[in-house]
This record gives structure tokens, C-alpha cells and sequence, in this order.
């Protein structure tokens, strides 16, 4: 059988099955209760009819529970669409209407949303929430099944694994298809370019829905046997509390963890001796806090870059190579860039076009939309959309977007999704949406507004409004009222 993700969880099962999967909350789940857990839950998915091929929404938080559906999921050869848990039910219809999903997985207090939008989702025949009273994918209750063993069907390399939207250029959330080959890849992140071991824990801040949380916390870690720890708790003085406790030696987060850590004032009462490297990504870190980071903490701070269309990490920076300021590091091994003009020609060392990625992890294309497919993928490269220049030794500056994007907390958003909902308001007569540089988000969203004829709409009715139908990272911060536009 071909190596694939299912198949990658059940040799490390075997190989470790007395090591530490999970530590969450007062529980430790070893590695063969966790194998246990997922073939119980793959069972449950496989007496609902899930197979080969259909599509499994999941909107879990960072919980145990994750990762037991996501590889229930991947094991019977079907697909896990990773869902925001943000999502509102306006975004949660269309996603799942989209990716033609036959069951949704969520936890109890998100039910709601899916019931609310239901009747309009005939194909989506299952709700499966965790409850555990009910026993319905709770460790405990899988573990009630005594069905631990599962039939895998045949999955290559190529068949798809997960589905992770991202948001579009017109405004309509575009589904990322990443297959088993693609998401294998990044396992050399932790594995080879960091040196990991089976002894390494890794803190898991980032939301296992995103491509990034998926690879550096969950992965990564599963291949080699380490262990994950995580957090139910999201404030800075827990996360030094579970590093000293819990002997974290890696985090991997967006820029506002590690600015939150270096301003934090309490840090000095924790012992963080136990960390070995941090990795941040997801937007750009202002390069003179680096350096600070270093010094206060003793642990070497690497920026790594990447996109959901590449599984998704691209390029990192070496734990033991030449740390440059600003650079977002060398590519990943096997992983090609280069940069063109806007002619589409090459450009020499040093100079200035965009960005363009090819690689086992370029994703197989956008879900049931070639021509977007089409659009930036061409002859094997991926288009980023970023504009970067590549020095002499092959280190990667990025200086800006060629797209128009807003990057907040390390999600990507664009303009024109909160612009169609703007623009659904019966007092909006046109909006236009920008980004407004911060320190600890990168950027907020900021709408400008004009309004229509005897409007008495406020900036509070306005952002309320859209925090009905967006996340609420989507959701403008700012609102100001233009007559017209410049």
C-alpha cells in the first residue's frame, strides 16, 4: 500500500505505542488509544455510508477530536473539508453547499448554525456533533465500539486528502483540493530542516482548520512520534504556564504570539529552557523584534512562508544557517522558486517580480473550478500573487502582494467577499474595503462606506451588520462614511 496519511498514523501507532500523542487539558492520549479512537470513529463514519471519495466537513476547534475525525475521514479514503469555526451560517451554506459535503462534523454549541441552514443542504444527510454524551466521537465513546480495527480502501498519493477554502479574488471562497503526496511533503519541515525527534512537544496555537496549523502541529508531529500539546485556554499567561509545565520544546505561530510573548511582562517568572525553536508565518513579523525575541528568550525565532494552495509551507528560514532580517528563508527541500517579470520573464538575483512555487506540494487545483485552477497554476508553477525578490545565496524577500488582499492574524482576506456583503445593506450605495497596518494583527480591516440617500445608518449598524454574514476576522474594524471615493 502506497505511503498515504492513514496509512503514515497506523506506522507510527505501531512503531510508538506507548509514546504521548496529546496531552489536552488533565488527559494524556497515547498513541495507541489514539489509533484505537480513529478506526472506532471510522467505523461510525463507514455504517453512515461515508466512503471512498465523499466529502466530510469538520468545524472542530483545537481539541482531541480533530484529529480523531480528520483521520477517520482520510482512512476511508474520503475527504475532510477543514472548516473555520468562525464561519457564520450565510458563509457556512455556501461551503458546504459547495464542496458537496455528506455529513458535517461540529461541537455541540455550533449545532445551531447547520440546523439554521439545513433544510437548504439535502446532500449533507449527517450531523455528528461531540458530545460526548451521546458517545458520538468522543475519545470515550469511540473507545465503547470495540470496533478498533479498519479496513483501508486502495489510496494512492494522488487521491485528495483534505479541502481547505480560501477566500477568491471575486469574493467566493475557493476550495484548495491537497492530496495524501502534498500534505506527506511537509513533514520535512520538523523532521530534516529542524531536526525534530520523537521527543519533542510541540504547542498547537494555531487552528488545526488552517493548512499551517495542520502541518506544524498535527502532521509533522504524528510522522515522527512526537506529541502535541494543547490548550483550551487562548491568553498568554497559559501559554507560558503550559510551556514550563508541559516542557514545550517548539511553537509555530502567527507574528502576534511572538510580539505578545516579547511585551508580555510576566514572562520572566515562567521557565521557557525547554524551548528549542520557534517558527512564525503566516504574515510578515516586523524584522527588528526578531532579534529582541532571540535575546529575551534564548531560542533561535525562523520565519517560514506558504500558501494553502501549497500544503502550505514554501520556504523557511534555517534554525543553523545565516538568519537574515526580513527574509522569509530558503525553499523547502524539494520545492523550486523563482521570480518573473510581468512579461513572464525570469528575473535575475536581486531582482523584483512575482513570486512563483512549484513542488510536490502544489496542491491537484481548486474544487469544481478549473479555470481558477488555471489561473495560477501554469506549467507546474504556482502563481503566489506575491511580489519578492531572490538574493545571491537564494534567500526569499517579500515586498508586497500583486493581489489585493488583506492579511489580519494570519488570515488571508479579500477585499471583494466583504464588499458583495457591504453591498447587500439596503442603505449602502458602494463600499470599498482596504487594509490599515497593526502592530500585533500586520493589518485590520477598514471599509469606506458611502451610503445611500437619507441613510441613518451608523459605523456600529454597519459593522454589526456584517458580522452576521463574515467571521468576525473578515468583519471591518474601522467604518468611515465617504462621499465618494479617491
Amino acid at each position: 500500500m502506497e505511503q498515504t496519511l492513514g496509512k503514515m498514523l497506523e506506522d507510527t501507532c505501531s512503531r510508538y505505542p506507548d509514546r504521548i500523542s496529546f496531552i489536552y487539558k488533565d488527559k494524556t492520549i497515547s498513541y495507541a488509544q489514539l489509533d484505537r479512537a480513529v478506526n472506532a470513529f471510522g467505523n461510525r463514519l463507514k455504517a453512515l455510508g461515508m466512503a471512498k471519495g465523499d466529502k466530510v466537513a469538520m468545524m472542530l476547534p483545537n481539541i482531541p477530536e480533530f484529529v480523531i475525525s480528520y483521520f477517520a475521514i482520510l482512512k476511508l479514503g474520503a475527504v475532510a473539508v477543514t472548516i473555520n469555526t468562525l464561519s457564520t451560517p450565510h458563509e457556512l451554506l455556501y461551503l458546504l453547499d459547495n464542496c458537496d459535503a455528506r455529513a458535517f462534523i461540529t461541537i455541540p454549541s455550533s449545532a445551531k448554525r447547520f440546523e439554521e441552514i439545513r433544510e437548504k443542504l439535502p446532500q449533507c444527510e449527517h450531523l455528528i456533533t461531540t458530545d460526548a454524551s451521546h458517545g458520538n466521537l468522543s475519545i470515550d465513546g469511540s473507545m465503547e465500539m470495540n470496533a478498533f480495527e479498519l479496513d483501508m480502501p486502495k489510496i494512492t498519493g494522488d487521491d485528495p486528502a483534505v479541502m481547505i477554502y480560501t477566500s477568491g479574488l471575486t469574493g467566493k471562497p475557493l476550495g484548495a483540493v491537497l492530496t495524501h503526496r502534498n500534505l506527506s511533503t511537509q513533514s520535512l519541515l520538523l523532521e530534516d530542516v529542524c531536526y525534530g525527534t520523537v521527543e519533542d512537544r510541540g504547542l498547537c496555537l494555531i487552528p488545526l482548520f488552517h493548512s499551517f496549523g495542520a502541518t506544524v502541529n498535527m502532521l509533522m508531529v504524528l510522522k515522527m512520534g512526537a506529541s502535541v500539546v494543547m490548550i483550551d485556554q487562548f491568553n498568554l499567561e497559559n501559554i507560558f504556564k503550559t510551556i514550563e509545565e508541559e516542557k514545550v520544546t517548539y511553537i509555530a505561530a502567527v507574528p502576534r504570539v511572538f510580539l505578545g510573548m516579547l511585551l508580555f511582562e510576566g514572562a520572566g517568572h515562567y521557565d521557557t529552557g525547554s524551548l528549542r525553536f520557534c517558527i512564525t508565518g503566516g504574515s510578515a513579523i516586523p524584522p527588528e523584534y526578531m532579534p529582541m525575541f532571540e535575546e529575551k528568550f534564548g531560542v533561535t525565532l525562523v520565519q517560514g512562508y506558504g500558501l494553502t494552495e501549497a500544503s502550505p509551507v514554501c520556504s523557511v528560514s534555517r534554525i543553523d544557517g545565516v538568519q537574515k532580517p526580513g527574509s522569509i528563508g530558503l525553499p523547502m527541500p524539494g520545492v523550486k522558486v523563482k521570480v518573473h517579470d510581468k512579461t513572464g520573464a525570469p528575473l535575475p538575483a536581486g531582482g523584483l517580480g512575482e513570486l512563483l512555487v512549484r513542488g510536490p506540494n502544489i496542491m491537484k487545483g481548486y474544487y469544481k473550478n478549473e479555470k481558477a485552477t488555471a489561473e495560477v497554476i501554469k506549467n507546474g508553477w504556482l502563481h503566489t500573487g506575491d511580489l519578492a525578490r531572490i538574493d545571491e545565496e537564494g534567500h526569499i524577500f517579500l515586498e508586497g502582494l500583486k493581489k489585493r488582499m488583506i492579511i489580519t492574524s494570519g488570515f488571508n482576506v479579500y477585499p471583494a467577499e466583504i464588499e458583495n456583503v457591504l453591498r447587500m445593506h439596503p442603505e449602502v450605495e458602494d463600499a470599498r474595503v482596504t487594509g490599515r497596518e497593526d502592530l500585533m494583527r500586520g493589518e485590520i480591516v477598514r471599509a469606506l462606506v458611502i451610503k445611500t440617500q437619507g441613510s441613518s445608518a451608523s459605523e456600529k449598524d454597519i459593522m454589526k451588520y456584517c458580522r452576521q454574514y463574515l467571521s468576525s476576522y473578515k468583519s471591518p474594524r474601522e467604518v468611515e462614511f465617504v462621499e465618494e471615493f479617491d
